[in-house]
């Protein structure tokens, strides 16, 4: 069998989908078994998906750690702007009109930069 058809099943598996028509997965084992190469590839992509998995994992958690600070920056430039109050819950308008003073919005703008730059 050719390894190019036993390495597009091994891709399909590693990715949960169905082995190609006519392949089953004994004849995908049996060929690893007796295939140094296909084993090293299969290997390297397990390894690659495994890398990649992490990297995304991160990035979700990076990104939700960034939106988090971004949250409670708006909050504590809406407080300070409301004099110290407390506001209601973020990104909802505090129950008084609110009168954003050029510091307060220059204040919130450098800080949405940094976290901007550190992300």
């Amino acid at each position: 069998m050719l390894c190019s058809r036993i390495r597009t099943a091994l891709s399909a598996r590693l990715d949960g989908e169905a082995l190609p028509p006519g392949l089953t997965t004994r004849r995908l084992d049996d060929h690893l078994a007796s295939c140094r190469d296909c084993r090293q590839w299969d290997a390297r992509a397990r390894a690659l998906t495994v890398a990649i998995g992490s990297v995304a994992a991160q990035d979700a958690q990076s990104e939700s750690e960034s939106e988090s600070e971004v949250e409670s920056e708006v909050e504590m430039a809406a407080r300070s702007a409301a004099g110290g109050r407390p506001t209601q819950a973020s990104f909802e308008p505090p129950p008084e009109p609110f009168e954003p003073t050029s510091e307060s919005v220059e204040t919130l703008l450098a800080r949405l930069r940094s976290v901007r730059r550190a992300g």
